[in-house]
């Protein structure tokens, strides 16, 4: 098993290759009012949008836009009707004042046998000279609703332990939380290993911790069956995991909040594009 690299020094550069697969662990962790804990295996595959198709040439069980073993569809991302992702994000950028990267790199997890679901993928925007300048929080719920937190990257918020980041909830996702919560991300950027905390706080203090941490391996074929037979139906795992975990929070009769309505235009709740995120 490879290191887990804990500073941005030992981590090292992006990757350069076109895609690039983690193999790693979430955990979640709920302080109150019941406590309740769990983690799994996962892996995530990080995936450069401006060379997708060489990332589909990267692996006889890889595809782009095909069904494969294992495959990446940009329809699943963003505005979700195939039209192009990094234009999309270019977009989102503009409108927050970020100029346009020169990289665009998505970690998310993959299509397997073309089934896929994400309740978080990250975008990572680098400019020419590989500085980490804005990222993109992608948050999905299942009730098919998404929203973007659009995070530009400032210079006190980057320190050797990685990024630091924070945001106002703006959108609903779990029925066990409410609305009135502040989000406090924590990131090591994709290198050797990539990192994701996320603690959830209301005015009380603490209420989950969020966590997804992985190492990089090459994407082959070798590693795609590997990592497939590992961890198969890796999205009936997520899936399955999210309705099952529900169930036992329910079971600890920690109160249920409603789901918003949609407004008067017929809009999700939360689901349009999100402000940016502030520094701590």
């Amino acid at each position: 098993m490879s290191h887990t690299a804990t500073t941005m020094a030992e981590n090292g550069p992006r990757p350069d290759a076109p895609a690039t697969l983690y193999g790693g662990a979430v955990m979640h962790h709920r302080m109150k009012p019941a406590v309740h804990r769990f983690s799994y295996e996962v892996f995530s595959l990080l995936i450069d949008l401006d060379r997708l198709t060489d990332a589909s040439g990267m692996s006889a069980l890889f595809s782009v836009n095909r069904f494969n073993l294992m495959s990446f569809n940009p329809k699943d991302h963003g505005p979700r009707d195939g039209s192009d992702l990094r234009c999309y994000v270019d977009g989102l950028l503009q409108r927050q004042g970020i100029a346009r990267p020169e990289r665009v790199l998505l970690l998310a997890y993959p299509r397997i046998l073309g089934t896929v679901f994400n309740p978080l993928a990250v975008y990572y925007a680098y400019d020419a000279d590989d500085a980490l300048t804005a990222v993109v929080y992608e948050v999905r719920n299942t009730f098919g609703d998404m929203h973007h937190y659009v995070a530009p990257v400032s210079h006190d918020q980057m320190s050797e332990a990685g990024l630091r980041q924070d945001q106002e909830k703006l959108f609903y996702v779990s029925p066990f939380i409410d609305m009135q919560q502040h989000y406090h991300f924590r990131l090591l950027p994709p290198g050797q290993s990539v990192r994701i905390r996320i603690l959830e706080k209301d005015s009380e203090g603490p209420l989950l911790a969020a966590t997804f941490s992985g190492n990089a391996q090459p994407l082959t074929t070798s590693s795609v069956l590997r990592l497939c037979l590992k961890i198969p139906l890796l999205t009936i795992k997520v899936l399955g995991g999210i309705h099952w975990q529900a169930f036992k929070i329910w079971r600890k009769r920690v109160g249920f909040q409603p789901r918003p309505v949609k407004d008067a235009t017929g809009a999700p709740p939360g689901g349009g594009l999100g402000g940016s995120v502030g520094a701590r």
